[in-house]
């Protein structure tokens, strides 16, 4: 699809309430499912939020309870990746730390039996 066609709809979907919306999603879901190839989600997160979705839908919930519901995991996936980007950067980074160390000299092989000294028995005296 071109961008030109894309802006078009966008503008007319920004007009709409969400259960017009939700009208206008069943109907492209219904296209996609007879002419185009599915499309996956492409990350975890995004299938379960589709699931629920779908779910809710499925059960006739209020449109609000549904936007409400999807406000919410929205917000959760964006906490989600910025945790994801946050552990990435501290792996990379002890990753470059430990490439600058300098590397170990092997140790000096201990004997196996220690010399034993010897000390002034202490009861005897």
């Amino acid at each position: 699809m071109n961008d030109l066609l894309k802006q078009r709809i966008l503008r007319l979907l920004e007009t709409l309430d969400d259960d017009k919306a939700y009208q206008v999603l069943d109907y492209a879901e219904f296209l996609t499912s007879k002419y185009a190839q599915r499309a996956q989600p492409d990350n975890l997160f995004t299938k379960i939020t589709a699931t629920v979705e779908n779910t809710m839908r499925a059960g006739k919930l209020p449109v609000q309870a549904i936007t409400g519901t999807m406000s919410l995991m929205d917000s959760a996936a964006k906490v989600m990746k910025g945790l994801a980007a946050a552990g990435q950067a501290v792996v990379e980074e002890a990753i470059k730390t430990a490439e600058t160390l300098p590397k170990p000299e092997p140790a000096a092989e201990l004997p196996l039996y220690p010399e034993q000294k010897s000390e002034p028995d202490k009861l005897s005296s």
